[in-house]
């Protein structure tokens, strides 16, 4: 479905360079601009027209909840770090200098969580392969050169460390027969996750060259994109020039016998509301694909139940399948967005509760963690002890999947690491053989 709207424009997109004059549109003074352009050396700023134009509220900002979703608050890093990076761009130093110090911050930032670089990496022999993760063995994820961006990017966004043009903490491949040829040596593989970055920020025939060669592999099932173009760019699928020969390439997809699903992020109601989103949905549904989506829970964004039951409900409406509730994690800024595991399970229930049965497909509150995802079930007393209830939606260890376990409440965990295992003297996945996998 291709949407002719009257003064349709072409994506224009905003970056660092454009920083300074959109954060005056937000009302802040020189001092505050300086501290946000010294965040922003460290974590990637990206967005576009759309996103400024349509989407945020600039009578609200800087507290409008999608303003603070795509542009750098100025106390998301340690004070100390901003104010050092501060007095290097108020004594305009070298950018040499700048950035070496903005590589020490991000080294702090553990920008690559759940052991991506160390133990997702899948092998040919002895070889790594790269552009790649094997995590879980039925799913395989790839990154494809020419998708390492977003239409925008998101403050909270786990994969900032792909955006900040250093290529030492880049997934990236365009190597299309080396992807197929792993597959095909591994048939446990049924699934293949296109990811990025965001999928669809490539053309409808470079993403095409990556779909094409997976269409003819009989052992998949699923081909899965990861995307917010939706939400960020829903013109995508409507009115860009290639938006109807990205449809068609998707309708060859499920003809083949493929299940075609789209991993769609909204973060906020208001990433709903537009008639082209509505549009845009129509199109990839009517192309025969399906669409699931998630998002993390975000302080100051999302944290709040009606919030959640507001998307899920309104994603049901538009033909959506609610599909997970995320934990922050472990990476970049996770102290100034994350919640509270004890909060996060109290917003999932008490808006999975006010829902109906058609919305609770949705899974939460999980945390992506490195032996797997981990669903945090409830809260409750046991002999005398309150503590967490948990089980692995996915696992390294397959043998995981499904087993509840449990630890001991603390108020104040916001990722597994946090916390400490309740009638045992280690969790499952600490035993000798889960280690291993890991």
């Amino acid at each position: 479905m291709i949407l002719n709207q009257p003064g349709t424009r072409r994506f224009r997109a905003y970056t660092s360079k454009h920083l300074d004059e959109l954060l005056q549109r937000a009302g802040l003074g020189d001092e505050e601009r300086l501290k946000v352009r010294a965040v922003a050396t460290v974590l990637p700023f990206r967005t576009n027209a759309y996103v400024v134009d349509e989407l945020i509220d600039w009578s609200a900002a800087p507290d409008d909840p999608i303003y603070r979703l795509v542009f750098p608050q100025e106390d998301m890093l340690p004070a100390a770090d901003v104010a050092r990076l501060a007095d290097l761009l108020k004594a305009e130093a070298p950018n040499a200098e700048v950035q070496a110090e903005a590589n020490r911050v991000r080294a702090q930032l553990n920008p690559h969580p759940a052991g991506q670089k160390e133990l997702n990496v899948p092998r040919i022999g002895d070889e790594p392969v790269p552009g790649m993760q094997h995590k879980y063995s039925e799913t395989v994820l790839f990154f494809p050169k020419q998708g390492q961006t977003c239409h925008a990017y998101c403050t909270y966004c786990f994969r900032w460390a792909q955006f900040v043009g250093d290529a030492d903490l880049k997934f990236a491949s365009d190597d299309i027969d080396q992807m197929v040829g792993y597959i095909r040596q591994h048939p446990e593989v049924t699934s293949v996750l296109i990811t990025g970055g965001d999928a669809m920020i490539m053309g409808e025939t470079v993403i095409r060259r990556y779909i094409e060669p997976l269409i003819g592999l009989e052992q998949l099932e699923s081909i899965r994109i990861g995307t917010k173009a939706l939400a960020y760019w829903p013109q995508r699928f409507t009115t860009d020039p290639d938006a109807a020969d990205t449809l068609k390439l998707f309708e060859q997809v499920v003809d083949a016998g493929k299940n075609l699903a789209f991993m769609a992020h909204f973060t906020h109601p208001r990433e709903l509301e537009s008639p082209m989103v509505e549009a845009a949905v129509k199109g990839i549904l009517g192309s025969g694909a399906t669409i699931r989506t998630q998002a993390p829970l975000i302080r100051t964004i999302n944290d709040d139940p009606e919030i959640w039951s507001g998307m899920w409900r309104r994603q049901l409406r538009m033909g959506m399948i609610p599909y997970y509730m995320f934990v922050e994690r472990d990476t970049g800024p996770q102290d100034y967005f994350a919640v509270p595991l004890a909060r996060a399970y109290e917003i999932f229930r008490d808006a999975y509760a006010s829902v109906s049965g058609l919305c609770r497909t949705v899974r939460g509150p999980s945390m992506s963690a490195t032996p797997g995802k981990v669903c945090v079930d409830g809260v409750t007393e046991i002999a005398g002890e309150r503590v967490f209830v948990l089980h692995f939606i996915q696992a390294r260890d397959a043998s995981l999947v499904g087993r509840p376990f449990f630890a001991r409440y603390d108020p104040t965990a916001v990722w597994l690491t946090d916390l400490r295992p309740a009638f045992a003297d280690r969790f499952p996945f600490e035993s000798e053989d889960a280690l291993l996998m890991v």
